[in-house]
């Protein structure tokens, strides 16, 4: 079983007690594996903070391009974040913006994780 504060010391809150869950029955290779390309691709919440603040200085939706969502930053672009609207929903909700995200980065980790170490015992390295 992995240590989860081990792997991921910088997990918080809801984001860790998900991991851990995904984490618990993994082996010390794979919970390095998982730790070493979740850690590269998830997104750090006070970043989104900074990037949907910026959108207050005609720089709106450049935090929907860094979550995947191209369409919504296009959108927060051409009108101003939504007249603004938009900027400031996603600036109270900036921690659900970063969990969800980061939820879906987890899961893509554990298939690719799940590839290279298939449960039969074999690795495939």
């Amino acid at each position: 079983m992995a240590n989860v504060l081990r792997h991921l010391p910088e997990l918080e809150g809801m984001e860790l007690g998900y991991i851990q869950g995904l984490m618990k029955n993994m082996d010390e290779d794979q919970a390095s594996l998982f730790a070493q390309v979740y850690r590269a691709r998830r997104k750090d919440s006070q970043m989104i903070l900074i990037l949907t603040l910026l959108g207050f200085f005609g720089f709106a939706g450049l935090h929907r391009f860094i979550l995947g969502q191209v369409g919504l930053g296009i959108l927060y672009i051409l009108t101003l974040g939504l007249c603004f609207i938009g900027t400031i929903v996603d600036l109270v909700n900036y921690k659900s913006l970063a969990y969800e995200f980061n939820i879906k980065v987890a899961h893509e980790t554990m298939a690719m994780i799940s590839n290279n170490f298939p449960s039969s015992g074999s690795s495939s390295f």
